[in-house]
């Protein structure tokens, strides 16, 4: 969808999150938000009282996307393993598409004071909601989290050295993990 279809909320969105992961989020204001987005101030306080609650709708819209991008990776895949290996997949394929610029959902935590618990909750549950995933998938808490570690590890240091080799390394230590 071009922005011009897009309707102001998602316009709002899209500019937020855009803007969030490109110069990060205590940089961003909201009135370059409203100015990028093309809406009106009245327009944009109608759907978010605040930058804090407009953080929780941009972690929100982009949690959505992680699950929707993750199962349509792991659709094909029949084993468990298969599942697992394709989440170090979804990073490479991230890493691609937004020139390494990381976990947003890190990103902005990295910014928030400790006592932004609205944002930090947002977080958390993304956070372990993957933890969870890899837990169903492979019916051994202790192994899962190995694997949860290595791929936030992978995902952070690909963003540190703007390669995939650390997603293809942990990638490759989880297969054998997993074996």
């Amino acid at each position: 969808m071009s922005k011009e279809t897009l309707q102001p909320r998602e316009r709002i969105l899209d500019t937020a999150y855009r803007l969030f992961l490109g110069q990060g989020y205590n940089s961003t204001g909201i009135n370059q938000i409203i100015e990028e987005a093309d809406v009106a101030k009245a327009s944009f306080y109608q759907h978010f009282k605040s930058k804090e609650d407009l953080c929780v709708g941009v972690l929100e819209k982009r949690h959505q996307y992680i699950e929707e991008q993750a199962q349509a990776l792991s659709a094909q895949k029949r084993s468990a393993k298969m599942k697992v290996l394709a989440s170090f997949d979804l990073i490479a394929l991230l890493n691609e598409k937004e020139s390494f610029r990381g976990c947003a959902f890190l990103n902005i935590l990295s910014e928030i004071p400790a006592d932004n618990v609205k944002v930090r909750d947002v977080i958390h549950d993304h956070k372990s909601n993957i933890r969870q995933n890899f837990r169903n998938l492979l019916d051994n808490a202790e192994l899962a989290d190995h694997v949860y570690l290595l791929y936030e590890g992978a995902f952070v240091e690909s963003q540190l050295y703007r390669d995939q080799w650390p997603v293809n390394r942990a990638k490759k230590i989880v297969n054998s993990l997993i074996n």
